[in-house]
C-alpha cells in the first residue's frame, strides 16, 4: 500500500474520533468518496492500526445507528419552512 494512502487512513479515523463526524461529513472535508472513506477505515486501517480502526469503527457504527433520526429531523425542517 502507498504511504500516501496509509498516512490518508490514519488522518481520517482520527479525524472520525476527534469530531464524531458521520462518513458523509468526513468524505466532504477530505475530498475523497463515501466509499473511500469506509474502505480506509474497515479495510486499510485494520492492517495498518488495528486499535484505531476499532476506536473508528464505532463512531461510525453510532452515526449509523442514529442516522434514521438525523433524516426525520431533516424532513421536519425542511417542511417547517414552508
Amino acid at each position: 500500500m502507498k504511504a500516501y494512502i496509509e498516512e490518508r487512513a490514519i488522518e481520517v479515523a482520527n479525524f472520525i474520533i476527534s469530531s464524531n463526524a458521520t462518513v458523509r461529513e468526513t468524505a466532504k472535508k477530505f475530498g475523497i468518496s463515501k466509499s473511500t472513506v469506509h474502505k480506509d477505515v474497515t479495510e486499510r486501517l485494520t492492517k495498518i492500526n488495528p486499535k484505531l480502526a476499532k476506536a473508528a469503527k464505532k463512531v461510525l457504527e453510532v452515526n449509523k445507528s442514529e442516522r434514521h433520526i438525523r433524516g426525520g429531523l431533516a424532513t421536519r425542517e425542511k417542511y417547517a419552512k414552508n
